[in-house]
Formats: structure tokens, sequence, C-alpha cells
């Protein structure tokens, strides 16, 4: 042990049986060089990225950065290396290999590459051809890591600051699924010159002075802290050379991954100039603003006004509101096309409105968590909204939720009656006032009254909860974790009720 610093090396951690603390590929190679020297199979190491990761009844060990490791024989208390194999020749395209794997944001990935090097070591050389299992794993995580460097070095968006703010000129955010912020930094730092940057992470950030690159933690929660004077300019540029007529938008999904478009400034625009594109400015080969006539308002409905048409077959033929306008896609219901319980919302929100699916957003987190407090299954359980479009308003570079109206219910009431004729559940479980109006078609019910009173509606059990946004949004912790209960309780009589509803 180094009194020092109060660690010891990997190999005496693992002989009194505790985890092997490694944050770094610097710390991992010196570990497992000292493991290889004391042969310590792969089977025998718990290796944790942190302390919270180790078992309940053992200390993970931290061990030394490669680099900082003193020169010098073994420390006091460890056992003396076999000369014979205290030295594992590696060549360099495994030792690159091992080191781009490294960044790779994978369970075990410290196990995996200390059994790719174990098994090098055995001589065991095929270890890194891709015909191999290890070796399929290997150049998976590696093709895995450099396609994220790929797509951080082409979806950063530099911001820039008002001179007078004073440095870094430049501000960039962007989420990584790996960790390849320090070798993404050092290709910017390259190519900028003398101006100074900085690229925010939620775990980390990288600042360029303009001669040396400095990391820290994170300093920023996300993009909506970069204000960037230029950007209304851009979007307008932006939206003049949009051609709808030359649009396809599968292959611009392709190109450029869901997950990319909230951090992107023309992200907050696309998905309304698609909807757009699709609702017939592709004929015209103009954007909205191009031609735009004024006339004459008529006081007549829309029913009134068109001719008896067909129902429509798919929710992506769905016209019967002015919703889809400005929605990137229709949000169908997810779950057992025979489930007992159907849980119902409001409308998709924005992750909802660009994944294509139910509650994957905040609020779908949430549920989670209540339906898994209340034991309710989420895979046995439909889910749906009142509404399938996504009404939103612009609020700078975010689209925000808007209340649907009344007629907006009324004509999604079609796909939701549908929903509960195919999937015949035995209790509902109207999630927020809208939710509760759709299921009841009753434009006057009001959640204060059908809240913690179950009701039967048709043949169902009808339970009315809060909506999850709603528990995000409302303010005071005490007031959250009242609501939060309160959702939980709901859930809670619905599994109960599910008893008592009719059979199929």
């Amino acid at each position: 042990m180094d009194g020092t610093s109060g660690r010891v090396s990997a190999a005496a951690a693992v002989a009194a049986g505790r985890p092997v603390l490694v944050n770094s590929f610097g710390q991992w190679r010196g570990a497992a060089r000292d493991l290889l020297a004391h042969k310590v199979e792969p089977h025998s190491v718990q290796w944790v990225s942190s302390k919270d990761d180790a078992d309940l009844f053992s200390n993970p060990v931290a061990c030394v950065d490669e680099e900082e490791e003193p020169a010098g024989a073994g420390k006091a208390g460890d056992a003396p290396p076999d000369a014979a194999t205290s030295t594992v020749r590696i060549s360099r395209e495994l030792m690159e290999m091992l080191q781009t794997a490294a960044c790779c944001r994978v369970p075990n990935r410290w196990a995996f590459l200390y059994l790719v090097l174990w098994r090098w070591g055995r001589g065991e050389k095929d270890v890194i051809s891709a015909a191999d299992e290890d070796g399929a794993r290997l150049h998976s995580m590696v093709k895995a890591v450099h396609r994220e460097e790929h797509d951080m070095h082409a979806y950063i968006r530099f911001r820039e600051r008002r001179e007078d703010a004073g440095p870094p000129r430049f501000v960039a955010w962007f989420e990584p699924s790996h960790d390849v912020l320090p070798q993404v930094a050092r290709h910017f730092a390259s190519r900028m010159g003398r101006v100074t940057w900085m690229i925010a992470t939620p775990d980390a950030s990288v600042m360029w002075d303009g001669a040396n690159l400095h990391t820290t933690g994170p300093l920023m929660r996300g993009p909506e802290e970069i204000d960037d004077a230029g950007e209304a300019l851009w979007l307008t540029y932006y939206r003049s050379i949009f051609n709808p007529a030359r649009l396809n938008a599968d292959l611009l999904h392709s190109h450029i991954p869901s997950r990319f478009w909230k951090n992107l400034p023309e992200g907050s625009i696309v998905p309304e100039m698609v909807t757009q594109a699709a609702a017939g400015a592709r004929r015209v080969g103009q954007t909205k603003s191009v031609g735009q006539r004024t006339g004459t308002a008529i006081p007549i409905s829309a029913s009134k006004a068109q001719p008896q048409r067909d129902a429509p077959t798919s929710l992506d033929q769905c016209r019967r509101c002015d919703l889809w306008t400005n929605a990137t896609q229709a949000v169908g219901g997810a779950g057992p096309r025979r489930a007992r319980i159907m849980l119902v919302g409001e409308q998709p929100g924005d992750q909802e409105d660009l994944a294509g699916e139910p509650f994957v957003g905040p609020a779908g987190k949430l549920l989670d968590r209540a339906m898994a407090d209340a034991e309710l299954d989420r895979s046995k359980v439909y889910l749906t909204n009142a509404v399938k479009h996504f009404k939103w308003e612009p609020r700078g570079r975010r689209r925000l939720h808007k209340t649907p109206a009344q007629r907006e219910v009324e004509a999604c009431s079609y796909w939701l009656e549908r929903e509960l004729k195919q999937v015949a559940p035995g209790v509902i479980v109207a999630m927020g006032s809208t939710a509760l109006k759709a299921v009841t078609g009753d434009s006057h019910a009001t959640l204060k009254d059908a809240i913690e009173r179950p009701f039967m509606h048709e043949g169902r059990w009808v339970v009315a909860v809060y909506h999850p946004s709603y528990v995000l949004r409302v303010p005071g912790e005490d007031a959250k974790a009242q609501a939060f209960a309160a959702m939980v309780a709901g859930f809670r009589q619905a599994v109960a009720l599910l008893a008592a509803a009719p059979a199929d």
C-alpha cells in the first residue's frame, strides 16, 4: 500500500476480495499490467467505475493512473511479479483498439478489455479478428466510438457570444453517447486557430484559450443557456433556402439521427417545414411565406365546407383537424392489443412527436416510476393519447406544449373509439382533464370531481389521475410529492378494479 495515497495495487485488491476502481484508460492499463504480472484471471476481477457500482460489503480500490504511478519495484504488501510473465507485448494495432474501445460506454467495458488482453497474452492472436466472438465485439466498440467522433465533428454547432462577454468567444453544447470529448476537442483545437471556444456536455467541459486545452466538470445544463444574437438571422436564411419540392424526409432522418435535432438551431423549425411540405408546399416548391395571399374570411365551418369523405384508414392520412399541419407525425397507441388496462393521456409531446411513440419523454419517465410504485407492469398496459398530433407554439428554439381545443379532442375521438373497440379494456385510466373529457365524451367533465372516485362508463371502470406532465410542472416539492402519490394511488385503484371489470 502507498502510505501517501492510501491505494493498493490491483492484484492486491483482488487478493483481498475488493473491486478495482478505474475511471480512465490510463488507470485501467496500469491495473491490467499489474494483474497480468500476477496471473490474475479475468473472472477473478470485479471492475467498477464508481463506488456505487460495488456490492454492499466491499469497498473498491482506486488505481493510480499509469502516468502517475511511481517507478521502481512493487509497493509494500504486493506479491513480487513473475519476471517471465510480468510483461505482455502487444501490437500497436491492439493498443490502439483497446484505447479507442475504452471510450465506448457499454456495461463491463473494463472487464471485457482485460479479457481481450488476457487472451492475447495467452497467445490467442485471433482475439482482434472480427471473426472471433470477442474480436467482433471489440471491433463493434471501436466502430461505435469512431462513429460518435464523426457525429460530434458533424453536428456540433458553435454559437457566437457577444464580444464584450469575454472568452470563450464561441460555445457549443453536445450530448455524446461515448467518452469522445478529449479527442474531439483536439480536432477542433487544430482547426480553429487562436479563437477561444468551449464545448460543454452533461458530464464534462473543455475550453480552448487559443493555445491550450483545459478540461473541467460540467458548466452548463443545456443549449438554452447559450445566447446567440445571430441565430435568428441564420434561421431566416435557412427558411429562405428550404425547397420543399426537393425534400426527402426518409433521407433526412437517415442522415441526421433524431437525437441530434434538439441541439441544432434549425431543429426547432425543420419539423414544421417538413409538415408543410407534406401538406402541399411540395407542389409549388415554395415555403409558406412565399406567394402568400390575403383574402376575405368566410364564416362557415370546415365540416360544412368540405364534401363527405370516407374515414381515414390510418393515422398518417388523418385530416380531421388542423393539428397535423404542424406536427412531425401522428403518434398512435402502444401496448398489447387485448390489454385489460388502458392509460389515456392528453397528446404527444415534443420527444414523442419526433420518435413517433407515446410517453418516451420526461413525462414518460415519471409515468414509469409511478407505474413501478403501483406494481403496474407497463408491458401489459395499452398507452395512448386523446389527441394524436402534437399541438405546440414556438418559444425561441423550443416547441412548447399547447392544450388541445375541444373541437380537436372531438375530431380525434374517432381514433380513441377505434382503440377502445379493438383493445376492449376493462379499466381506463384517464390522465388529466383532456383525457377525461375524451373518454367520457363530456366536455364539462372536471378532474377534481372524478379524481379518487372511480366510476362506470359504458360497461368499463374509469379512474381519473393527474397527468405526469402536471406532476413535473406543479410548483413546490410537497405539491409534487402529493400529486405523484395521487397518481400511484389511482394506478393501484385500477389494478384493484380490474378484477371487477367485465371479462372479454
